[in-house]
């Protein structure tokens, strides 16, 4: 069936991606979907989060990421990321700390931390970097002269831990180079275009990807699935509204702060008018009030 015909909800909506990819049955879904972006052979996966939403103390709702542990006891956590809030480096920084702590109780040895890896999906480019695809670790600085001792040792270490990655994919990037459907990681990106005929064609070459289809197509047509999709919908619109209106307050109250200073200080109103694009009345209006 066409997407138009079944009206789809949008895969890369984070409500959506994680009810398709956490949806119970459906681990070797995820399980396809992680072996294509880490490469590497995952015979089993844990969600260890599998509800869907949380409320912060403010009483506001927010979709939670996919957290889930693999057959090696790695602990992986995957989200969809479809607006730029530039804070993807503190994001990760901040999930990636949170996963390591979680590990270890109080007085438990070190030794027994596993590796964990954040994955982000990204509907934005957001590094200035030739790649659609970026894979961060922690390494060494290249070593400086003055701190050189010569150990012998042919090939020293890069890595300073082995225990934190960041993969992070930028998807208008990679439809900007517009490849083909050579690798699993292709098949799935494809399937995140949300055009149809790719979709289809990809539907028809990886069944993972199809049976990922055939959830999206079966939560679509769900009336209660619909119903929480345009709830959490419609209450973030109303959040970003909400934040928009404090941030321009404040804005305003700080650029009152500023002209109750200049014209303490004696600048004329043509010149104040200038550089804060207030009119004649409102600094007069400041004025006043001061």
């Amino acid at each position: 069936m066409a997407k138009r015909e079944l009206n789809l909800l949008p895969i890369k909506n984070d409500y959506v991606f994680k009810r398709v990819f956490s949806y119970k049955g459906n681990e070797d879904v995820l399980i396809d979907l992680l072996e294509a972006i880490l490469k590497r052979k995952i015979t089993k996966v844990e969600v260890r989060n599998p509800e869907m939403v949380s409320e912060k103390e403010n009483g506001k709702k927010f979709i939670l990421d996919i957290k889930a542990e693999l057959d090696d006891g790695t602990i992986v956590d995957i989200e969809m990321q479809t607006a730029d809030e530039r804070n993807i480096q503190e994001r990760s920084t901040a999930y990636s700390a949170r996963m390591v702590s979680e590990q270890l109780q109080s007085g438990e040895e070190y030794t027994r931390l596993n590796k964990v890896i954040f994955i982000g999906i990204l509907d934005f480019e957001y590094y200035k970097r030739n790649s659609y695809y970026h894979v961060a670790r922690p390494r060494f600085d290249e070593i400086e002269e003055e701190y050189f001792v010569d150990m012998g040792y042919k090939k020293q270490e890069e890595l300073a831990s082995k225990y934190v990655e960041m993969h992070y994919i930028e998807l208008p990037k990679y439809f900007k180079k517009n490849p083909g459907m050579k690798t699993k990681l292709d098949e799935w990106l494809w399937l995140f275009s949300e055009d149809e005929e790719k979709m289809e064609m990809v539907k028809r070459k990886n069944k993972k990807v199809k049976k990922a289809m055939n959830t999206l197509e079966r939560i679509s047509l769900d009336p209660k699935e619909r119903e929480m999709y345009e709830s959490i919908q419609t209450e973030e619109f109303l959040q970003r509204i909400s934040e928009n209106n404090i941030r321009e307050e404040g804005e305003r109250k700080k650029e009152t702060e500023i002209v109750k200073e200049m014209l303490k200080d004696g600048v004329n109103v043509e010149r104040i008018k200038k550089y804060t694009k207030l009119t004649k009345e409102e600094i007069e209006e400041i004025r006043k009030n001061n």
